[in-house]
């Protein structure tokens, strides 16, 4: 039976995502074994990152500087804005490195069920963002589930008499899926969003 501290630690470990009961122990372990070079080292990141996180004012991407490295890289296209939910996402589409404009993190997706409305959203600020000029393309990059698209078309609806051109991310098949495994969503929204061969 390990002290109550170490217990303390494999319990706090385990809330975070990912990890559950057994793998927060191992974790716990592998420190222990280690406490002379990682824990300290660990420990002090830790530290820094509580000291300095920030969220974006511009975009609301979380990092350690205000305004983020996204929104402060010269070599960004300020004219395209890639709208998503949550800042995970931004996190997925940036580390792909296929998108070269800049973000907008909404902070959730409205959802009746859950009573989030668009005043709960950082939809305010995107609109004054595209209000500011220099806004050419709207991506909207939200998650393919009812509540994902009911943001999106509010977006666009929003946005339809501002002089930007609305996208959206392309759903279907998945490169290598196979149709037997693929729910009837995913083949619904296929099928509405095929084009031409050639």
């Amino acid at each position: 039976m390990a002290s109550q501290e170490i217990e303390a630690l494999s319990a706090a470990l385990a809330r975070l995502p990912g990890l559950g009961p057994r793998s927060a122990r191992r974790a716990v372990l592998w420190l222990v074994k280690r406490r002379e070079s990682a824990l300290p080292q660990l420990l002090d990141v830790l530290a820094a990152v509580r000291d300095t996180l920030v969220e974006c004012d511009t975009c609301g991407n979380v990092d350690t500087k205000n305004p983020c490295g996204i929104c402060a890289d010269s070599r960004r296209d300020q004219s395209q804005i890639c709208v998503v939910e949550d800042v995970s996402d931004l996190w997925a589409l940036d580390r792909a490195k296929l998108f070269t404009g800049c973000y907008h993190v909404l902070g959730g997706r409205l959802s009746a069920l859950e009573g989030v409305r668009p005043e709960d959203l950082a939809i305010g600020s995107l609109l004054a963002r595209v209000e500011q000029g220099g806004v050419d393309e709207i991506v909207l990059a939200m998650n393919a589930t009812l509540e994902g698209q009911t943001t999106a078309h509010y977006i666009a609806e929003r946005m339809e008499n501002m002089p930007v051109r609305i996208t959206q991310l392309a759903h279907g098949l998945p490169v290598g899926g196979e149709l037997d495994y693929l729910d009837e969503g995913t083949l619904a929204q296929a099928l509405r969003a095929r084009r031409p061969l050639g």
